[in-house]
């Protein structure tokens, strides 16, 4: 298929005519994280007052060498660009913590309402076996209720052969008396 029939065609897009510039947006921010943490340290500001006094220095003293004279504008529109960057950098920087700040945030929210959960269940079920276990058997309830049906036996077996000795003994008047003349 031709170039021009490719353009006439309706289902078929058009490709971009404008140079694209594809940034990961994740790399960028990782590294104006990596920058702004350099610029808040020690080791930073001790570089940068090197250069600085440096700076000034070989455009005091090295006449020859005088490509930043007295007002020292270059070293301000150097400290001017700097701060141009850094700014919106360390913004960025703060952006991105701010966000992971904010789905840790959501993230122990979460977890607090269902530790919430966990223990309201906890409880209810903690209620529940009080009660149940109000309602079971001790051991000393028991030992009464065993003690009294043994008692209850003694009676009865204590009954039952006074009524065993008193048919033997009437058995034995009634053979006696079958035996008298």
């Amino acid at each position: 298929m031709s170039d021009v029939s490719a353009r006439q065609r309706l289902d078929t897009p058009r490709p971009s005519r404008r140079l694209s510039f594809n940034v990961d947006p994740e790399a960028v921010g990782r590294f104006s994280e990596s920058i702004a943490r350099y610029l808040g340290t020690g080791r930073y500001l001790a570089w940068q007052t090197i250069i600085v006094i440096v700076w000034i220095a070989l455009n005091l003293v090295a006449v020859s060498w005088q490509w930043d004279p007295y007002p020292f504008i270059l070293l301000n529109l150097a400290f001017s660009t700097q701060a141009a960057y850094a700014a919106p950098l360390i913004l960025l920087a703060q952006n991105r913590q701010e966000n992971r700040d904010r789905v840790s945030l959501d993230e122990d929210r979460r977890r607090a309402q269902q530790t919430k959960a966990d223990t309201e269940f906890l409880a209810r079920e903690l209620a529940s076996l009080r009660l149940a276990v109000g309602e079971v058997v001790t051991r000393d309830y028991l030992r009464r209720e065993l003690e009294e049906v043994r008692e209850l036996l003694e009676t009865l077996q204590a009954d039952h052969g006074a009524k065993v000795k008193k048919d033997k003994a009437k058995k034995a008047s009634a053979a006696i008396d079958d035996l008298s003349p």
